[in-house]
């Protein structure tokens, strides 16, 4: 089969500059690689189509020859290339290869070099009442981390002197390596990807760059936190290694349970213990509220066991809003269990005078029951 136009391979014109060419076959070399495309022998032979092509093309010598006697300039060993693979001399695979893996998690050479030396994430606990979730608070927190060396500076090295260009990897922080076709890039061991290894270590902090310290800070918990809450403190954590950044603080809220209020959301609710007398003629109670004040709500006469009232706003404040949740008080009647003479025989007039009207569920149950056993 006739082998295709280099330049439609690649999909550019004649006159595409070398950026171009680069671009165009970086875009096929993503789409058509092998480890993208297992087992699908179409996409390997336009892979190494096209890497032919861009081997040839890229070379400035072999794309005149080219422009001037096509593919024949390269037929019966006429100045085709002996090494390396379609067409690439070592360098110029090397270099595209090393933007390619970049595209598979391996890192081109735009990674930040410092990124392995950042500081750890720290985690603090932090316990607070129901009250103070409702009005938000300040306070100080002490936790053990490590700071930045006052003596080098963060750089590792003993004042006077500098981190010296990793002797393994040349300064690059990665080395690479031949697997057949391809050159894979990796951290280099040595230095850590760091292109920088301590000739003259910090007498303080042993090259780290960093020392153990107790640190005190003041932080702010917000209105309307709730149990579970994780609040993320930039920079507060523990400092990078040779200049590396600095970690985060995470707080993590655990807000107490409460002797009186029960929270569901920004929602508030509340048993109250009623009596009988009161279910049944009607009152007026008062009870409390969270921000500390009180509220009262009348209790109309005939009220049942498991009503609830809505009281509106006077719920646990939602985070970063003005607004609030609600208080749901739920009415518990109590039945007395010790009862005076006195009582006793007033329960029983009660008795003796009610009828059918006052408990109509009663007699609705009763009368399910009978037509239950007639059948």
């Amino acid at each position: 089969m006739a082998k295709r136009d280099y330049y439609d391979v690649l999909g550019v014109k004649k006159s595409a500059s070398p950026d171009e060419l680069k671009s165009a076959y970086r875009k096929l070399a993503v789409k058509y690689h092998p480890d993208k495309n297992p087992g699908d022998s179409k996409a390997e032979e336009k892979f190494k189509e096209a890497s032919e092509a861009y081997g040839i093309l890229s070379d400035k010598e072999k794309r005149q020859n080219y422009d001037n006697f096509g593919h024949a300039a390269f037929e019966n060993g006429g100045g085709r290339p002996g090494g390396g693979f379609g067409g690439f001399s070592g360098a110029d695979f090397s270099d595209i290869f090393e933007d390619f893996f970049g595209d598979f998690g391996g890192g081109g050479r735009s990674r930040n070099r410092r990124s392995n030396n950042r500081g750890s994430d720290l985690r603090y606990d932090l316990s607070i009442s129901l009250e103070e979730a409702y009005h938000g608070k300040k306070q100080d927190i002490k936790f053990a981390t490590t700071e930045q060396c006052g003596t080098c500076k963060g750089n590792g090295s003993e004042p006077g002197y500098s981190p010296d260009r990793c002797s393994y990897c040349g300064g690059n922080g990665r080395i690479r390596s031949n697997q057949g076709f391809f050159t894979v890039q990796q951290t280099c061991p040595q230095c850590n990807g760091n292109g920088e290894e301590i000739t003259n270590p910090c007498n303080d902090c042993n090259g780290q760059g960093k020392k153990q310290a107790s640190k005190k800070i003041s932080v702010t918990i917000p209105k309307g936190v709730d149990d579970g809450t994780r609040i993320r403190l930039a920079g507060k954590g523990e400092a990078g290694s040779r200049g590396g950044a600095t970690g985060d603080l995470y707080l993590f809220i655990n807000v107490h349970s409460h002797e009186l209020f029960k929270r569901s959301d920004e929602n508030l609710f509340f048993e109250f213990p009623l009596s009988l007398a009161d279910a049944a003629l009607g009152t007026t109670i008062e009870i409390p509220t969270i921000d500390g004040g009180r509220a009262k709500i009348k209790i109309p006469d005939g009220t049942q066991n498991g009503k609830q009232f809505r009281l509106k706003g006077k719920g646990m404040p939602f985070m970063r809003r003005g607004d609030f949740g609600d208080l749901y008080v739920q009415v518990k009647t109590e039945v007395p269990v010790y009862l005076n003479k006195k009582q006793k025989e007033l329960l029983e007039q009660f008795r003796e005078i009610e009828n059918d009207k006052s408990n109509p569920s009663i007699k609705k149950f009763f009368q399910k029951a009978k037509d239950f056993w007639k059948n």
